[in-house]
């Protein structure tokens, strides 16, 4: 057996009912094999081993009163998983779902995603099982502030670095930073997403779409293409796919898809972005209302948004979304290129299916860095106590991703898996942690 494969074994062993973290682990890990081999020291320096295993979990209780003057109680998280070549950094997930796998898998992606960025920090998750959804500005500030009264104990500007995630807007990031600033009476850049006015960044809302279609703009171009012309279709309809939208449409393509938990739209014409903005921004209402704005449009409960004809797919919303039906499907319709804005949107063998056909495949930790790349910059700014323009930190951005995929593709060309940018993007990510950790000892 080998070592990569004694890895995973004993790490599914230690880890029963996590179908998620061993996911991520089973395809970073055996993408991993050919430089694992080359390099002997790995092994000898037990990194996988000491790769897969956090560096510490917290989990506490956040008790707080709703509106009603109950007592409820959530779950909180943090998962501090590696810091060998920088502070802890990564999202607060606020959503239902939440729990100890999930949070598993989105910090070890994060440690690979926050490497391929090439600034300084690690990679950390984190959040709860409480849902903002229906719940009024005041029962959300109780929790934020619950929730931060046991998690500022474990973090710091230059320890470990929070930022937004699903559920974990400007609002919520505000009530966080406030009560850690009232406990600790500290005013330092403890939290990224912050909103303008207290130390935020300019082009971080637009950073993880943005961010996406700078990448996949630069492989399309490695492959004498753009994106002017095409159909796109992008699950969502947060600040990942309104963005990501926004800029394709920029680069000139037609938007012709979008969705949301409930169900999705087509609109033949291109998706109107300012109508999906206000829906979703302002007035935080499902998707179905776009037909009061565009009533020749189509919206759907059954079925997929994979099934409409496309030329680039966007998977923007959560994990697991597009499987391998969806897969053949999109093939089928003549799809040319995948760009992943979540996490892990993709199933395992629909990843394969699209390698297997020569459909160009952007996987997450790659394509969707720009949104921590951002919140980096921002903690760069509050360390230096300025504020760059917006253009400042969308060429910084911008330049980030170009070097992003030329790294990916590098690194799956030099170990013979050309255009394969899973693996690429797994090699080039893990190769600077590990010589770091390797450099740092047994720690």
């Amino acid at each position: 057996m080998s070592y990569v494969s004694e890895v995973l074994q004993d790490l599914i062993k230690k880890n029963p009912n996590e179908p998620e973290f061993h996911q991520a682990a089973t395809e970073v890990l055996e993408s991993l094999e050919p430089i694992v081999e080359a390099n002997p020291v790995y092994q000898k320096m037990g990194i996988l081993e000491r790769l897969t295993e956090p560096d510490r979990i917290v989990m506490f209780r956040v008790p707080w009163v709703d509106d009603s003057g109950k007592i409820q109680v959530n779950k909180g998280y943090r998962i501090q998983f590696n810091n060998s070549i920088g502070p802890y950094k990564g999202g607060l997930r606020l959503h239902p779902s939440v729990n100890l796998s999930i949070l598993k898998f989105l910090g070890f992606e994060q440690v690979f995603k926050n490497s391929l960025t090439g600034l300084p920090i690690g990679g950390a998750k984190g959040g709860s099982n409480f849902d903002p959804k229906g719940k009024s500005d005041r029962e959300v500030m109780a929790f934020c502030q619950s929730f931060m009264t046991e998690l500022f104990k474990y973090i710091g500007k230059d320890t470990d670095v929070p930022a937004g995630d699903i559920g974990t807007g400007a609002r919520e990031i505000g009530y966080m930073f406030g009560q850690y600033k009232r406990i600790t009476g500290l005013y330092e850049g403890v939290l990224t997403g912050k909103g303008l006015t207290y130390g935020g960044s300019l082009a971080r809302k637009e950073a993880t779409g943005y961010g996406l279609i700078y990448l996949m703009n630069e492989m399309l171009a490695a492959h004498a293409m753009n994106f002017d012309g095409k159909r796109v279709l992008v699950s969502g309809s947060g600040n990942v796919a309104i963005y990501a939208a926004e800029k394709a449409a920029q680069y000139g393509a037609k938007v012709v898809a979008m969705c949301d938990s409930n169900g999705w739209i087509y609109d033949e014409a291109g998706v109107d972005l300012d109508a999906i903005k206000k829906i979703k921004e302002v007035e935080r209402k499902r998707i179905s209302e776009y037909l009061n704005y565009r009533p020749k449009a189509e919206y759907h409960t059954d079925g997929s948004i994979w099934d409409v004809p496309c030329d680039i797919a966007l998977p923007c919303a959560t994990q697991n979304e597009l499987n391998l039906e969806n897969a053949k499907t999109l093939i089928k319709n003549g799809c040319v290129a995948v760009g992943e804005g979540a996490n892990m949107p993709t199933t395992p063998d629909a990843a394969h299916e699209f390698l297997k056909n020569n459909v160009l495949f952007a996987p997450g930790k790659a394509a969707n860095a720009g949104g921590v790349a951002t919140s980096a910059l921002e903690m760069s700014q509050n360390s230096l106590r300025l504020s760059w323009s917006f253009e400042e930190v969308d060429a910084r951005l911008k330049g980030i991703m170009v070097n992003i995929y030329k790294n990916i593709d590098a690194a799956s060309e030099k170990y013979g898996f050309k255009d394969n940018f899973i693996v690429g993007a797994n090699i080039a990510g893990f190769t600077k942690v590990a010589d770091s950790m390797v450099a740092h000892g047994i720690v």
